[in-house]
């Protein structure tokens, strides 16, 4: 792959990026996997394969989704089950009508975002999470459920609460104990920003933004504003990885969904619902899939691929008829979150990924 790798530097080179790691797999067999660039300019910190990323909104995806799963398979939740039968609090009576589902497929008329943090950050730390489910329980939908798609990290924000309502455990431990650490994935986890003091090997972690509020350059603390006033365990946002431990969940993933893995965490029948397209939204629940114009995956990837994208500038895709997962971790956010060179840089990089194997 020797063009990837010529594209790789000069993205570095272009300040499409300080630095990145890509992880090429397939059927199981790494491929490529190599680093570039900078995980931290101001220090001239260098990039390896171990460096540890801010995943921004892969956490939808192998964070809460999973946690979802589990619940479902394990019959303490299913998807057509109503957010109001769980959580009662909300006002908008049209929330009696928004399901699991719903929220999964980004249709569940809620709006995009929010900036919550930006009353949350004068309140105390023991307040911040009560206070934030609170808002959240306030949202009014800007659409009828099921008639819009609309990407939302209130949604998942929601999703995550209740996740921890119905299992009784904060979506951090629940994760670790039921899906990462049964698979031996230590380096896919979230960091207390309540707790920041406590963080350990600083050095393995990629820089993300220099915070005009928070007056600090962002290193493992979550970048997300809404996420870290919360204290960094959210739904949406917080998950930190590295790219090989991130594969390294994906092909499980992948082999759950074809009934061959050898370490089964889903069943067959589960995986497939989950990673069917959902009509006419063009997503799967809490994956999403190639869109019809300009996909971040570029032109050879098929439109039953799954995958994801972090605003950190973090992304996954897997080609389920290839076997084939590719991981490309960025922090293209580094030091200015104003930097959008990676939207052109992707689908170059995919097409040239899946050209160099044979596709």
């Amino acid at each position: 792959m020797v063009i990837v790798d010529r594209l790789m530097n000069k993205a570095v080179e272009e300040h499409v990026f300080p630095g990145g790691v890509l992880l090429v797999s397939r059927d199981g067999r790494i491929e490529f996997f190599e680093s570039y660039g900078y995980a931290d300019l101001f220090c001239g910190k260098v990039m390896t394969r171990d460096t540890v990323f801010d995943l921004a909104s892969l956490t939808k995806p192998i964070g809460t989704t999973l946690a979802a799963m589990h619940l479902i398979q394990e019959s303490k939740m299913n998807l057509d089950q109503t957010v109001a039968s769980i959580l009662p609090r909300f006002s908008d009576p049209w929330m009696t009508m928004v399901t699991i589902r719903h929220l999964l497929v980004h249709c569940s008329g809620l709006r995009d975002y929010r900036p919550y943090y930006l009353k949350l950050r004068y309140s105390s730390q023991s307040e911040r999470r009560h206070r934030l489910r609170a808002m959240l329980a306030d949202e009014k939908l800007i659409s009828p459920p099921g008639c819009k798609l609309l990407y939302s990290d209130v949604g998942f924000m929601i999703l995550g609460w209740i996740i921890e309502t119905i299992s009784g455990t904060r979506l951090d431990q629940l994760l670790k104990d039921e899906i990462y650490r049964p698979l031996g994935i230590e380096n896919v986890f979230f960091n207390d920003s309540f707790q920041a003091c406590e963080i350990k090997n600083m050095e393995s972690y990629a820089a993300t933004e220099l915070c005009s509020w928070r007056k600090t350059l962002l290193k493992a603390v979550v970048h997300d504003d809404n996420a870290f006033v919360a204290g960094g365990i959210e739904g949406h946002a917080g998950l930190f990885g590295t790219a090989g431990d991130i594969a390294k969940l994906l092909l499980v993933l992948l082999s759950d969904y074809r009934g061959k893995s050898d370490k089964i965490l889903f069943d067959a029948n589960l995986m497939q619902t989950f990673w069917s397209c959902h009509q006419p939204y063009g997503r799967a629940l809490g994956f999403d899939m190639p869109s019809c114009e300009n996909p971040s995956c570029g032109s050879y990837f098929p439109q039953t691929s799954i995958g994801h994208l972090g605003f950190t500038g973090t992304s996954f895709w897997i080609d389920i008829e290839n076997s084939i997962v590719v991981v490309l971790l960025t922090n293209r956010v580094h030091p200015s979150r104003f930097n959008f060179g990676i939207r052109q840089f992707r689908p170059v990089l995919h097409d040239e990924i899946m050209k160099n194997l044979g596709l």
